[in-house]
């Protein structure tokens, strides 16, 4: 069936947040709107842009007659609501009141759709209205829909991404510019791509967030906040860096999501964000400055991987007009998209069930039968060794050396007590790092 927009009744869209991305969705709905409604196969009528001040500065394409601060009133007049005011509070409470009144919602809110997904997907399902997120992981990188749509027919392996900007800037500066972590935190703060307060990027929560929603995407299961062990980056050191170039490795923030199978047999799912060493030669390695990329392993579509810019005005606009464009589609021909999908609701398992290859950076004392007796704990716990490398560093009469050793697939919960075991040798001076390798 042809859309004509003309044939339709215009539908009134309520954007919540005037932001670098809200103001973007502003300009491209003002712009763009023939365009946009030839798409979508109605007229898109701008009824309100919520905001927390009437007096802030703003781009002059957002018309200030628009401007409310009573977003409350605003969802309830809209058909379709976009939020994108971020948080969880007063976000929550809008979306579902918007539902109530039944709006359809697009959001780039990854914080509120990992933590209270599950409310927000069953009220849009009772009110029969959409809820669509593509832009609140990756930006503009079409992410979402292929795994919760077009890989709905495929059993998902593993999916394992760079879903955070801000550190994959900070950890290329480190690398390309040999830059400390506060001065790449700083530079990538001066250049927009880290907040003020870069907490939540750095420490991972940002990270931790999209990977609960691609997990609970990817295998029908609902993942929360809470359930993803989290590691962030502020402890990387330029040293870290250094030796995982040295060991022919990036350093990545990923986000990992897997299947997995406990010593017991039984089947669940491991969800974890932490810092990892990327082999050179892995197509994640090549991953510069501040894009994103999520790399998919199917059952029976293989290896796929998604690229491009994972955050900016532009981008996420994108990604955000995209989701509006189907959803007003579905207003006007009737039906709706897809609902959530928790039917195989797999358990989430505890990060010690996880099996990973390590590298361990040991500073020991440059003496005969340091490298055997920290083998013999490798042993104890079962854990064996892939390689070793040795560094030899002088200090006055005071001779040391670094130890690399890279160790294969093994559970964590083994390689964690394997190290708290070498902590305590005597021929130990002290565990520099302790890294996963992809």
């Amino acid at each position: 069936m042809a859309l004509s927009p003309g044939t339709h009744p215009p539908l009134r869209v309520a954007v919540l947040g005037c932001g670098v991305v809200g103001t973007e969705v502003v300009r491209r709905l003002v712009t763009e709107g023939d365009e946009l409604a030839a798409r979508a196969g109605a007229r898109l009528e701008l009824v309100g842009v919520a905001v927390r001040s009437l007096d802030a500065e703003r781009d002059p394409v957002v018309d200030r007659s628009l401007l409310t601060t009573d977003a409350e009133s605003l969802v309830e007049k809209a058909d379709v609501v976009v939020e994108l005011m971020g948080g969880i509070e007063p976000a929550r409470t809008l979306v579902l009141r918007a539902v109530e009144h039944g709006a359809s919602v697009v959001t780039a809110n990854k914080a509120l759709l990992a933590q209270d997904g599950p409310a927000l997907y069953d009220a849009a399902d009772a009110a029969g209205v959409d809820l669509y997120f593509e832009a609140a992981v990756a930006g503009a990188i079409p992410i979402v829909r292929p795994v919760r749509e077009s890989l709905a027919g495929d059993t998902v392996l593993r999916v394992v991404g760079i879903v955070n900007g801000t550190t994959n800037y900070v950890l290329d500066s480190m690398s390309t510019a040999g830059l400390g972590l506060e001065q790449a935190v700083k530079e990538a703060q001066a250049l927009g791509y880290a907040e003020a307060d870069p907490t939540a990027d750095v420490e991972g929560y940002d990270a931790a967030a999209k990977a609960a929603i691609l997990a609970s995407l990817a295998f029908h299961t609902r993942v929360a906040l809470g359930d993803v062990d989290r590691v962030g980056i502020t402890a990387l050191t330029a040293d870290d860096v250094t030796w995982a170039e040295r060991t022919g490795h990036v350093l990545k923030l990923l986000a990992v999501a897997e299947r997995a199978r406990t010593a017991e047999g039984r089947d669940g799912v491991l969800v974890r964000v932490q810092p990892t060493l990327v082999p050179s030669d892995h197509p994640l390695a090549g991953v510069r400055q501040a894009f994103n990329a999520v790399f998919v392993e199917a059952e029976a579509a293989g290896e796929l991987m998604f690229y491009g810019r994972g955050a900016g005005g532009a981008p996420t606009a994108s990604a955000v007009l995209g989701d509006l464009v189907s959803v007003v589609r579905h207003r006007v021909l009737g039906g709706k998209g897809p609902v959530e999908s928790s039917h195989a609701d797999l358990p989430v398992l505890d990060g010690g069930e996880a099996r990973s290859r390590y590298q361990v950076r040991l500073e020991v004392d440059d003496r005969p039968g340091v490298l055997a007796r920290v083998a013999s704990e490798l042993a104890a716990q079962d854990v064996s060794i892939e390689s070793v490398r040795q560094t030899l560093q002088t200090s006055g009469d005071d001779a040391s050396a670094t130890l690399v050793i890279t160790t294969h697939t093994a559970p964590d919960r083994a390689l964690r007590a394997t190290v708290e075991a070498v902590s305590v040798l005597d021929v130990v001076r002290r565990v520099v790092s302790v890294l996963p390798v992809l």
